[in-house]
């Protein structure tokens, strides 16, 4: 059984600046192809699928740090189609994660870390960095699907020569631009993951630049800016946590795919686009 966990907020985006044609409801539209296409995958086999939306583009975390990400500078007529594109998932035949308080990105690691012990493996699908911090070995995995490629920890640690559980100090260093999360001046990816990948957290950095890796450059000044801005980055690891303790109402039967409503998928592409064949769910034996 594998379980795929879909950032749905970053499908909806992805449709919306595709080059699909202009539609009012082209973003809902290419959401649902991209989904029903996944279902279609033989190389995917999904058993088990849930998809977590952003709704609103706002979170506890706006609470904490005023310049996270949020609804701001979302085109009208995408915003206007969050709810639609709900419906349209549910009309596939996926579980919604619809989120408020958290973030989709909560979610789907909330679902990774309840439902990553009854299933052969769990395929998160977004490009986004955060959820590196929930890869387990090849047990739980990241799906890039703009790059068409699967993340694992060994692929984390050749990129960035750092573990899951230094991802948020990392990103809390270099800055996440997709979240608002600004990082802080003269911290990039190389500086960063030599820090962590020696020390893994930002708690365990030594405050004596003596004691850091020889192959950083201006350690000194580096070390000036961790002591002067020290309360900043530790916010801003907090805000690059995910939390797993979103409450997830469903059990895994529950996120069994069990095939679309297709009269309402049917309806979803009526009027010009021609919908695509509906998606049979795989039989018992297929599944188990």
């Amino acid at each position: 059984m594998r379980l795929h966990l879909v950032d749905g907020t970053f499908e909806l985006f992805r449709a919306h600046y595709s080059k699909r044609p202009a539609h009012p409801m082209k973003a809902t539209r290419g959401l649902a192809q991209s989904l029903l296409a996944l279902l279609a995958n033989p190389i995917e086999q999904v058993t088990h699928v849930a998809v977590a939306f952003d709704n609103p583009i706002r979170s506890f975390r706006n609470d904490l740090f005023p310049y996270y990400k949020s609804d701001e500078g979302v085109p009208p007529d995408l915003r206007a189609q969050f709810d639609a594109a709900e419906d349209a998932v549910r009309a596939v035949g996926a579980v919604v994660w619809s989120m408020r308080e958290f973030e989709a990105d909560d979610a789907l690691a909330a679902g990774a870390a309840r439902y990553g012990g009854e299933v052969e493996q769990v395929r998160i699908l977004t490009p986004d960095k955060d959820l590196g911090q929930c890869l387990v070995a090849d047990r739980v995995v990241q799906v890039d699907v703009i790059r068409k490629r699967v993340l694992n920890e060994q692929t984390l640690f050749a990129r960035w020569g750092i573990r899951p559980e230094s991802v948020p100090d990392f990103l809390a260093l270099t800055g996440d631009e997709a979240d608002g999360i600004p990082g802080l001046p003269g911290f990039g990816e190389r500086t960063a993951s030599a820090l962590l990948g020696r020390f893994v957290h930002l708690e365990f950095i030594p405050l004596d630049a003596r004691a850091w890796p020889p192959s950083i450059r201006g350690a000194d000044r580096l070390l000036q800016t961790l002591r002067e801005r020290l309360a900043d980055v530790l916010l801003y690891r907090q805000l690059a946590t995910l939390r797993r303790d979103v409450p997830l109402q469903e059990s895994l039967e529950d996120l069994r795919y069990r095939g679309p409503d297709a009269a309402r998928v049917s309806a979803l592409f009526a009027g010009g686009a021609e919908a695509p064949r509906p998606v049979e769910p795989p039989s018992p034996s297929e599944s188990a």
